[in-house]
């Protein structure tokens, strides 16, 4: 069976089919069935709200130390007050990021057979491609096929992605090289907006991991009660997020409602992680987010998640700890993320965070 699907890169549009396999996210049902009905709280809406979502502009970031220090605050408000935010003039050119988004189309176009060779449900492989959110468990309601790879160092797991297409290792590792080394410059303002310093984490974060979240969403009959992905909020420190097309929604906490990120041309997304939640003690909150459907085209996103290594313990900062701020979080790093994912359901409702807060 095969989808059809339309996508943009660009200001161009292209069609093909994908030929898939025999999960629920892949079978392409002409309805979604009553048992996988999303419940009512988080139902998806078909004519959403536009999210009112910071524009951080990075050309100044570069620039001197007063257009610096400006970049720097308007990154604190933005993680303060949403922990969400888009980049726009971040040095990344467009043909790299359109060469990424082809080359994660073109695995999804891939004959089944040829996929499968990566299939695996074991969340500990460090490449592996998948078709739900709590990999083993057919969910309907969460319409989503994924291949994720390590990416840091690139010369360690490059050769471990798929071979097919030829092009795929050479765009995709690009597009790596160069979301990798943004995400380490973001992080480096993050911590200096904290009163940390620019070089707080920035060993600990050249260590570390970098993995890479392809995710392809097919056109959905309805969209209106099923999800992409439930909402969650991502274990990383951050995570700077590529899209061929809108389809990412945002919860405005304090509003109460989610909203869908405005189309920005050029533009990437990023996202505050549970970890830098931890890190910020609670003064920045890992961004609530989930991913909708349509009826028309499929849509790809790519997520690039930046944490410290395996094994190493993001734990709060002790700079940001006194009597009136008492630590609220315990340590973790992502491999207890990967034990919590093996052994919970994302997708009803439980938090990564919610096993860290410090109940005083």
């Amino acid at each position: 069976m095969e989808f059809s699907h339309r996508s943009n890169m660009g200001n161009d549009e292209s069609s093909s089919s994908f030929s898939t396999g025999k999960s629920a996210q892949e079978r392409g049902w002409s309805h979604v069935p009553e048992s996988s009905v999303n419940s009512t709280s988080h139902d998806p809406n078909l004519h959403p709200e536009t999210a009112k979502v910071p524009v951080v502009d990075l050309s100044g970031f570069r620039h001197g130390s007063a257009q610096r220090s400006l970049v720097i605050q308007d990154i604190k408000k933005a993680c303060h007050r949403m922990g969400f935010f888009q980049i726009i003039n971040h040095g990344i050119s467009q043909s790299l990021m359109d060469g990424a988004l082809s080359s994660a189309f073109g695995f999804f176009n891939l004959p089944t057979p040829e996929k499968m060779k990566l299939m695996s449900n074991d969340v500990h492989k460090p490449v592996r491609y998948g078709t739900s959110i709590k990999d083993g468990i057919v969910n309907i309601q969460n319409r989503r096929v994924f291949l994720k790879h390590y990416a840091h160092p690139l010369e360690d797991w490059i050769h471990s992605w798929p071979a097919n297409p030829p092009y795929y290792r050479e765009k995709m590792g690009n597009y790596c090289s160069e979301v990798r080394k943004l995400g380490l410059e973001l992080m480096g303002a993050i911590t200096e907006s904290l009163g940390l310093g620019s070089a707080y984490s920035s060993d600990k974060m050249n260590e570390g991991m970098q993995v890479m979240a392809v995710n392809c969403y097919p056109p959905c009959p309805n969209p209106n009660v099923a999800l992409g992905l439930p909402p969650h909020s991502d274990y990383s420190c951050l995570t700077i997020v590529l899209q061929s097309s809108p389809g990412l929604e945002i919860m405005d906490m304090e509003e109460g409602k989610w909203g869908i990120v405005p189309k920005l041309h050029g533009a990437l997304q990023v996202h505050v992680g549970d970890h830098l939640e931890v890190l910020s003690n609670g003064l920045y909150k890992g961004v609530v987010h989930r991913a909708i459907l349509n009826c028309e085209r499929t849509r790809i996103s790519i997520a690039s998640l930046m944490s410290l290594g395996l094994d190493q313990k993001m734990g709060t900062a002790e700079e940001l700890v006194d009597e009136q701020h008492p630590k609220r979080y315990k340590e973790s790093s992502f491999g207890d993320f990967l034990n919590f994912l093996s052994a919970n359901d994302i997708g009803e409702g439980k938090a990564f965070i919610d096993t860290l807060k410090i109940i005083n």
